[in-house]
């Protein structure tokens, strides 16, 4: 048994798991207070590391690639301290992360674990029901069916749609992004057949994320939940589906746009289309005013927010700060 335990949480080794349990210190992301203790077998682990710092150092753990849904929904996008596989260690735990790390190494080398992706997943993912909110919308999952009601400051593009709702069956692959500079990220579900998406402010199959460390946490967690009931991206054609296997056969023929529900047509059975986004040279001459008009929007909306109780005043003032350090980056 090799155990670690640190302020920033606690990893604990038996030979066939490692028990990751986050720290519940105010620094601790929030991804990982509401992800909470969970397991990783050992045959999902692809490698293990102690990197040394001035004071202290990192324990790093590489999980197989498709082994978690977690990882596989967010794309390698989820920031450092937002990692359940990183651990600070502080300076006076040096040895035992190293002896750990040891321990993890051989366990691998005796059970003759490959470091090659896998074709299913190997941790079950996060349990349901899931209710995560965006900047926009806020979104449930019940392990079958997603749905989505949009706030009252969504784009009038997304609004026009109404409600959402999306069963396993209609969904190709989940997707979260973290924002970055002055674009935002998004919670995404992909469609079959749907062609290049829109930005997510005027995706209506998407959420707006701006990277509030309480909303990038519940939403990377929904989108892992979904993940882990879609098939797997390795494990080849989607099959029909069983009494014990969800999946989805794609649609034969992909819509041509997404434009929102005209006529009498009730906003929740739109067609499930979505539309490319072109990019013109006057566009791309706008670039600046662009990122200003962003700017200026995404401040408003702020205060807003803070208004509303949304935001507390802490989080609004630091929340403000990021986005003009980001502009002034951009610029």
């Amino acid at each position: 048994m090799a155990e670690l335990m640190v302020r920033d949480g606690t990893w604990t080794f038996d030979g066939e798991v490692i028990r990751i349990v986050p720290g519940s210190e105010r620094g601790v992301h929030k991804l990982r207070q509401y992800l909470g203790e969970f397991t990783v077998p050992l045959a999902a682990v692809a490698k293990i590391a102690y990197e040394p710092a001035r004071k202290g150092g990192r324990l790093r753990l590489r999980l197989r690639d498709g082994a978690d849904p977690l990882l596989q929904a967010t794309g390698g996008s989820l920031p450092d301290d937002a990692s359940p596989y990183q651990l600070a260690v502080d300076a006076g735990r040096v040895d035992v992360a190293e002896y750990f790390v040891d321990a993890v190494r051989q366990a691998l080398t005796l059970e003759q674990i490959p470091d090659g992706p896998t074709d299913r997943y190997l941790l079950p993912g996060p349990p349901v029901p899931l209710t995560a909110a965006g900047v926009d919308g806020i979104a449930t999952f019940d392990g079958e069916r997603v749905h989505i009601e949009w706030r009252w400051n969504t784009s009038e593009t997304k609004r026009q749609w109404g409600p959402r709702d999306f069963t396993l069956t209609g969904l190709e692959a989940v997707e979260w992004q973290a924002p970055s500079g002055l674009e935002s990220g998004y919670l995404r579900f992909r469609l079959y057949g749907a062609a290049e998406q829109p930005a997510p402010d005027r995706d209506p199959n998407s959420l707006e994320l701006w990277g509030f460390k309480k909303e990038s946490g519940t939403t990377a967690l929904l989108a892992a939940a979904v993940a882990v009931r879609l098939p797997h991206p390795s494990a080849g054609l989607p099959q029909a589906r069983t009494a014990g296997t969800l999946a989805a056969a794609p649609a034969t023929e992909a819509p041509a746009a997404l434009a929102p529900p005209t006529g009498n047509a009730p906003a929740g059975n739109a067609p499930a289309g979505v539309a490319s986004v072109a990019t013109t040279p006057a566009a791309t001459a706008s670039g600046a005013a662009d990122d200003h008009d962003a700017l200026l929007r995404r401040l408003r909306e702020l205060g807003e927010l803070r208004r509303d109780g949304i935001l507390t005043e802490e989080e609004f003032t630091a929340t403000k700060a990021a986005v003009l350090a980001r502009f002034h980056t951009a610029g």
